[in-house]
């Protein structure tokens, strides 16, 4: 079997709205070239989306991203070169950062929860306080009604890492997943989808990814642990949308 795509890859604009942060290494074409030596068809370039409070990109760099993957486009033309964003979904009712104007230069959207991504009100940043210190049922309950919404309420194209760093009823998003034709990540980064998770789901036989998650451009195209996720699951592996056998 073979991986052709890679959409969760970050850069140096995930370093937050300073630049100065060191969350990732690489440029886009750096990525680029790696996905090229691993013999990708496809990569998407998928940054911290900017309420992020520490690694959200400049908005205004959006389009400055839009036009250098255009570039790229037409320089290697052996790889197609998306851009995406990785949004943080920031509280129960699914509100992610986006806007309509940010959106017209995606090429696609991904979502997911992560600590220190901007409360929206009290209740949200005692959720995260939960996450990170309790873990207890009410945040379990929280982050799943917050990924369920999510899906009902913004064109998201895959969530990522479902249950990493914020646990989730996952039952509940995959049938989400399942009725929204959402994808739903195996990271290779993150223990998220895991066996357990993928066993529970099996029967909603939901549109899956294995993604790098990559932050330096050597993690480009490095799906080792997803792949050994999905093999010990014993999901079908034609349902990994990214793989040709």
């Amino acid at each position: 079997m073979k991986i052709i795509a890679d959409y969760h890859t970050h850069t140096i604009y995930s370093n937050g709205k300073s630049g100065k942060r060191k969350h990732a290494i690489g440029t886009i074409e750096e990525n680029v070239q790696e996905a090229i030596k691993k013999g990708l068809k496809k990569i998407g370039i998928s940054d911290h989306g900017y309420r992020h409070l520490l690694y959200g990109l400049n908005k205004e760099s959006v389009f400055k991203m839009r036009e250098e993957i255009d570039i790229l486009n037409e320089k290697y033309k052996e790889i197609d070169i998306l851009l995406g964003m990785e949004c943080n979904i920031l509280d129960n009712k699914g509100t992610i950062d986006m806007d309509d104007r940010i959106r017209e230069q995606l090429d696609y959207v991904l979502a997911g929860y992560h600590f220190a991504s901007e409360p929206t009100s009290l209740r949200c940043l005692l959720n995260h306080a939960d996450n990170y210190l309790l873990k207890t049922k009410h945040s379990k309950k929280y982050n799943t009604d917050a990924i369920v919404n999510a899906m009902k309420n913004n064109d998201i194209f895959m969530i990522t890492h479902p249950g990493d760093k914020g646990e989730v009823y996952i039952e509940e998003i995959a049938r989400e997943a399942k009725k929204r034709n959402v994808i739903l990540e195996i990271n290779s980064s993150h223990n998220h989808l895991n066996i357990e998770q993928l066993k529970k789901i099996e029967k909603y036989e939901n549109r899956l990814m294995i993604g790098s998650d990559a932050h330096k451009p050597f993690m480009v195209g490095n799906f080792s642990n997803g792949i050994e996720t999905v093999k010990k699951s014993g999901i079908d592996i034609k349902r990994i949308e990214n793989i040709i056998e």
